[in-house]
C-alpha cells in the first residue's frame, strides 16, 4: 500500500480508503448489515494497509456508524484515520450540530474523529448552515478535541464549490471524480482549485457507482483488452485518478474480498504522473466510446430553462444518457425516479416547443423527452 501526505493536515493516508456505505447486507435490507462478512472485509483491508475508514450518519439507514465502532475494537482504532459526516440537511437550529456530533461520537464509541465532513454541501443547505453559525461550530469542535480535521463533501456546481472553499480555512474536501466526470460538479477544475489551497483531496464515486465496471459494452472491453498491460476496468479507473498528484485518497465501497485485493493491488504501484501516454490514450479511447453512446447531445448549458411547465430538461437527459452510455436502464430508472421530482419529470412536457427555440445544439427536445418517458415511465 502506498500513502500520500494529506494536504495541510500533515497526516499520511492510504491511497485506497474503505467506504462503509455499500457493505454486504441481509435479505436485501440496507439497514441489516451482514456483520460477520463486513467485519472480515474491513479488517482484511486494514490488515493490508488501508488506513482511511469512511462512514456517515445516514449510511445503511443509520447502521453504519455503530457497526464501524465494532470493527474498530480489538486495536483496530489505533490503525486507522476515521472519517464521518455531519448530516447538513438535518440542521434546523444551532444546537443541532453539537448534539449530532456528540451522538456520532457515542455511536462510534470514540473520543474524537480524525476527519469530520459537513455532508453533501450544495447551494440549498450551505446558506442554512451559515445562518446557524457553522463556522463557530467547526472551530469549537476542533478546539474541544472532538474533531482533528474539518472538511466537507460536495454535490453541486463548480461556482458553489469555489464559494464554499473560499468561505473557511478547510483542511480537506471530498468530491466526485473519475475519467468520465472531469466536468461534472466540482470536477477537475474544482479539485485543482482546492489543491491550490493545500487542502486534502478525497475522491468518491471513482467507478461512477459501478457504471464503469458493470455491464461493460463489448467495444469498451475490446479497448481495455488491447492494452499491453493486463488490468481490470476498475484498476484502470482507479489508476487514472491516482495519477493526479493532488488526489490523496480514493474511497471505494467494497463488499467482497476479491474487490479489496484488486483495488489494493492498484494502490500498491501507482505513483503520481506515472501513466504513460499510451496508457492515457487507452483511457481516452474508452471515454470517447462512452460519449459516443449518448442518447442526446445535451451539454447541460440550461439555455432551455426554465421550462414554463416545470420540466427539468437537462436532468432528464442526464439520466437518459447514463442509461444509454453504461447499459444501465434499471439503475438509472431507479435514480431518476428517486432524484427527479414528479413535477419536474419528462412526462410533464406539454410539447409547447419553447425550449427548442433556445437550444444551441438544435436538439429535438420534445421528441427526446418522449424517449425519457418511454425508457423511465411516468
Amino acid at each position: 500500500m502506498l500513502y500520500r501526505k494529506f494536504g495541510k493536515t500533515g497526516e499520511k493516508v492510504s491511497l485506497l480508503g474503505f467506504g462503509a456505505m455499500r457493505l454486504p447486507i441481509i435479505d436485501k435490507d440496507e439497514s441489516k448489515i451482514n456483520e460477520p462478512e463486513a467485519m472480515e472485509q474491513i479488517r482484511y483491508a486494514i490488515d493490508n494497509g488501508v488506513n482511511y475508514i469512511d462512514t456517515a450518519y445516514p449510511y445503511h439507514y443509520g447502521a453504519s456508524e455503530p457497526f464501524v465502532a465494532k470493527v474498530l475494537k480489538d486495536g483496530y482504532r489505533e490503525k486507522v484515520k476515521l472519517a464521518t459526516k455531519l448530516p447538513s440537511w438535518l440542521i434546523e437550529k444551532e444546537d443541532d450540530m453539537e448534539k449530532i456530533l456528540d451522538e456520532q461520537l457515542q455511536r462510534l464509541e470514540v473520543d474524537y474523529i480524525d476527519f469530520y465532513l459537513i455532508h453533501a454541501l450544495n447551494a440549498t443547505n450551505w446558506p442554512n448552515l451559515k445562518k446557524h453559525n457553522i463556522f463557530k461550530f467547526m472551530e469549537n469542535a476542533k478546539a474541544s478535541g472532538k474533531i482533528k480535521h474539518i472538511g466537507f463533501s460536495f454535490h453541486d456546481e463548480l461556482p458553489v464549490f469555489k464559494e464554499i472553499v473560499d468561505a473557511f480555512d478547510w483542511d480537506f474536501c471530498q468530491v466526485q471524480y473519475n475519467f468520465m466526470d472531469e466536468n461534472y460538479q466540482a470536477g477537475l477544475e474544482g479539485l485543482e482549485y482546492a489543491a491550490a489551497k493545500n487542502m486534502g483531496i478525497v475522491v468518491m464515486e471513482p467507478l461512477r457507482g459501478g457504471s464503469l465496471v458493470n455491464n461493460i459494452p463489448d467495444d469498451v472491453q475490446e479497448i481495455w483488452d488491447s492494452a499491453e498491460i493486463d488490468r481490470s476496468p476498475a484498476q484502470w479507473s482507479l489508476k487514472y485518478i491516482w495519477n493526479h498528484p493532488s488526489v490523496h485518497v480514493i474511497l471505494s465501497g467494497m463488499n467482497a474480498i476479491e474487490q479489496i485485493d484488486e483495488n489494493i493491488a492498484a494502490a500498491s504501484d501507482t505513483m503520481p504522473n506515472s501513466l504513460t501516454k499510451k496508457e492515457l490514450s487507452i483511457i481516452n479511447k474508452v471515454k470517447k466510446i462512452y460519449i459516443n453512446r449518448t442518447a442526446v447531445n445535451c451539454t447541460a448549458c440550461k439555455y432551455c430553462m426554465p421550462c414554463p411547465f416545470g420540466v427539468n430538461i437537462p436532468e432528464c437527459f442526464k439520466f437518459l444518457n447514463n442509461s444509454s452510455m453504461y447499459q444501465d436502464v434499471a439503475g438509472q430508472k431507479r435514480v431518476y425516479n428517486l432524484l427527479v421530482k414528479p413535477e419536474n419529470r419528462a412526462s410533464i412536457c406539454t410539447q409547447c416547443g419553447v425550449c427548442e427555440s433556445k437550444c444551441p445544439q438544435n436538439i429535438p427536445i420534445r421528441d427526446m423527452l418522449k424517449k425519457v418517458v418511454e425508457v423511465f415511465g411516468e
